[in-house]
């Protein structure tokens, strides 16, 4: 049997506890040994207070980064110098050419780096692309509202340069689409809402067309509450296929095809293990692209201040 590869986590938030801890414990093929947290510990693992002590102190053989996109830099290169290889929470930056510099550099150091999309991995997702991979696209709308009260309570760095705002949650409906869509995506118009107390969106409005010239218009919100809503709904010349709960359920008309429970992050640490294994790497920044020229090209007005 061949031994895990032993892998260092660095941030213990929410989603790490939630995602990342239970997702390792199923991945036969990856062992987590170490822990960097300023705030944190697990029992029955290495405990340091920051990624440099963490590359120091133990023999890990990867690293993933779930810490807020500001300042992921320099913890993403001090892990490619040391020689390790590493996995990116997204968004894998705080911009588009620093991503590339780490995968400029992972590439000369000679090992992998895996900058993720979890909404890629939700259960319909593949499957959508698989049905329109022929299509005749004619329009695409996506809904993609949620309470960040809810989601995000009291995280400030969010609302801050770098940390994306509305487009946290929203980069993940872009991932699917980049995904699905049979050719390329462009923005040609956004409107940013602001709140006048922060420096980020809270709510987003995009208009973009396809390489093919169909329209795809986004609507991100931060102020739902109530139920969610997570929608990609996908107009073809023979029917409408829709995405739904953040791309768990796909319907083709009326009929669901697939609804199913969340196992995204149990599948980007598989796939991690895979370009460990196969000695490669994996950096699509194409959502990433369209959050930078949204805010490139965006009409950018004021909104209510904003508190938790």
């Amino acid at each position: 049997m061949t031994k895990p590869i032993s892998l260092g986590l660095v941030g213990l938030g929410t989603i790490a506890r939630n995602q990342h801890l239970p997702s390792l414990a199923d991945t036969p093929a990856l062992e987590l040994t170490a822990i960097a947290s300023r705030n944190a510990s697990l029992d029955g693992v290495l405990c340091f207070q920051d990624i440099h002590a963490m590359l120091e102190g133990s023999d890990i053989a990867a690293v993933s980064l779930c810490t807020p996109p500001q300042g992921r830099f320099e913890q993403a290169v001090a892990t490619i110098e040391a020689g390790r290889h590493l996995m990116l929470e997204k968004p894998p930056g705080a911009t588009v050419s620093e991503v590339q510099a780490l995968a400029r550099l992972a590439e000369a150091k000679g090992v992998t780096l895996f900058a993720t999309w979890h909404s890629r991995e939700a259960a319909a997702v593949e499957k959508a692309r698989e049905m329109l991979s022929d299509a005749v696209i004619t329009s695409v709308k996506i809904s993609w509202r949620e309470d960040v009260r809810h989601w995000h309570p009291g995280q400030e760095w969010i609302w801050q340069p770098g940390g994306l705002g509305v487009f946290d949650p929203g980069i993940n409906a872009l991932s699917i689409l980049t995904r699905i869509m049979p050719d390329p995506v462009h923005v040609h118009a956004a409107m940013l809402e602001v709140p006048s107390n922060k420096q980020a969106p809270i709510g987003a409005e995009l208009e973009m067309r396809s390489a093919k010239g169909a329209p795809v218009h986004a609507v991100f919100d931060w102020r739902q509450t109530g139920p969610q809503t997570w929608d990609i709904e996908v107009e073809t010349e023979t029917g409408t296929i829709t995405l739904r709960d953040g791309g768990a359920t796909l319907h083709q008309g009326d009929t669901c095809l697939i609804a199913a429970q969340d196992e995204e992050y149990r599948r980007l640490y598989k796939r991690f293990g895979e370009l460990i294994a196969a000695g490669q790497s994996e950096v699509d920044l194409a959502p990433m692209q369209l959050v930078a020229d949204a805010f490139l090209l965006a009409d950018k007005r004021d909104t209510d201040p904003f508190h938790d």
